[in-house]
């Protein structure tokens, strides 16, 4: 056993992924995504504004 064979092995090189073309199917896909996300965003940015939801924490009973 020589010296250069221990340790980590160098992963091989993946093969570079070439560039296709979308078509129209692939296009309309992608841009409903998008306009998806934005109305998310815009929920999640309207429900921030509130204040916390029915004011949970630890709840006392009145035995002492």
């Amino acid at each position: 056993m020589s010296g250069r064979e221990g340790g980590k092995k160098k992963p091989l090189k993946a093969p570079k992924k070439q560039s296709k073309e979308m078509d129209d199917d692939e296009m309309a896909f992608k841009q409903k995504q998008k306009e998806e996300q934005k109305a998310l965003d815009a929920l999640k940015a309207k429900a921030s504004g509130k204040g916390p939801l029915g004011g949970g924490g630890i709840k006392k009973s009145g035995k002492k």
